[in-house]
């Protein structure tokens, strides 16, 4: 008889729901107030968790402060954005690695031999690091939240030119550009409407 017992997942309570999905926005404007190193590297130490596909984690993020850096990142921004990002105490912007296969030895001691079987097959290696870097970056807006920051994510950006202008060896591709730091002043636009369950969800 199997005497083991079976785990258990605590419930998010709705004031942690609130913050991470219910009431979570996308910030427009930031408060001066500053955003410590220390919070910056804690969020990266909690969306690291992300479930990836072979646990890949093609992910990588560059954080931008005020100065030159953020004035070679602002200028690849769209005009309606650039205002938001100029403005930021920290900017995050969040790459794919195309060559996320070589650490598969390391995340994936079991599995080795799939660095080579990543190496051999481009299409999947591309498809891999798109994808699951896209969902880390999901993972990566939550931690923001959770660290009790507002995120301000945005696709609305030159991606060649901020690869060029960062990551020049085009190892790295970037995916989006995360504006993170306390709410400013009217920092949320109105609530949009989401789609109904039934256009949604099916079940058979």
């Amino acid at each position: 008889m199997d005497t083991r017992s079976e785990p258990t997942l605590d419930r998010l309570d709705a004031k942690a729901q609130h913050l991470l999905f219910t009431g979570a926005r996308t910030a427009n404007t930031f408060a001066d107030t500053p955003v410590t190193d220390a919070e910056l590297s804690d969020i990266w130490e909690l969306a690291k968790w992300a479930p990836t596909s072979a646990n890949s984690q093609p992910l990588r993020v560059l954080f931008v402060r005020p100065g030159p850096g953020r004035d070679r990142l602002v200028k690849h921004m769209n005009e309606g954005n650039r205002a938001k990002t100029a403005s930021a105490p920290a900017v995050a912007v969040l790459a794919q690695d195309t060559e996320f296969h070589t650490h598969i030895p390391t995340v994936l001691p079991f599995r080795p031999e799939l660095k080579d079987v990543f190496a051999g097959n481009d299409t999947m290696r591309t498809s891999t690091a798109t994808f699951n870097a896209t969902l880390q970056a999901g993972y990566f807006i939550l931690a923001v939240r959770a660290h009790g920051l507002a995120a301000g994510p945005m696709s609305g950006f030159d991606a060649a030119g901020v690869d060029a202008e960062f990551f020049p060896d085009g190892r790295h591709r970037s995916i989006l550009v995360v504006n993170i730091g306390h709410p400013g002043k009217d920092p949320w636009l109105g609530r949009l409407p989401r789609l109904p369950h039934d256009d949604v969800v099916q079940w058979i």
